[in-house]
């Protein structure tokens, strides 16, 4: 990814948590769960800890702090929004740091902002619950995963890598589609 990326553990997905019992569920099979995430204790202590973090009466002005000098920034690589309040605080981040495109993707719509509270530069793609399903119209922008191949996520054809492509943080794509994996 071209910035940095804000993870927390799989473990405290609330909707995840439920999805992850799903097979047609893109959280079944969580990559959060295993590979990196879980192979080195150093990690799954670290998301522990962000998570914990969130509830600091100095998170907000901490975390824009780190953000103010990225282009792009990534919220929860793993694990997703843990209440109403931890979506307010990313709002006062993204509001402290203008200069700064960041990228939200969440299954938890009990959590997601009035659309008019969504500062122009944070983009919230709601994740479909289902793979080859969609998201439905209950938010302006979503993800999806498909298998049919064609993905519009161009990463996995190059080399894992985002390189040049934008199109998560481009509010102009209503949806970007992820091949299962």
């Amino acid at each position: 990814m071209p910035g940095l990326s804000y993870s927390l553990p799989a473990w405290a997905c609330q909707t995840g948590a439920k999805l992850r019992k799903i097979p047609t569920s893109p959280c079944f099979g969580c990559y959060a769960m295993k590979n990196n995430y879980v192979r080195y204790p150093a990690i799954k202590e670290a998301q522990y800890r962000r998570l914990d973090a969130i509830n600091h009466p100095d998170w907000v002005e901490a975390m824009a702090a780190v953000i103010k000098r990225q282009k792009w920034f990534r919220w929860h690589d793993a694990g997703d929004l843990q209440s109403k309040e931890h979506m307010a605080k990313i709002i006062e981040v993204c509001k402290l740091t203008p200069d700064t495109k960041h990228w939200l993707p969440t299954q938890e719509r009990q959590y997601l902002p009035a659309p008019e509270d969504v500062p122009e530069n944070l983009i919230i793609r709601l994740s479909a619950a289902k793979v080859d399903g969609t998201a439905g119209n209950a938010w302006s922008h979503s993800s999806t995963v498909v298998t049919d191949g064609s993905p519009s996520c161009m990463a996995p054809k190059q080399n894992g890598k985002c390189l040049d492509c934008r199109a998560c943080w481009n509010k102009d794509i209503k949806n970007v589609s992820y091949g299962k994996h």
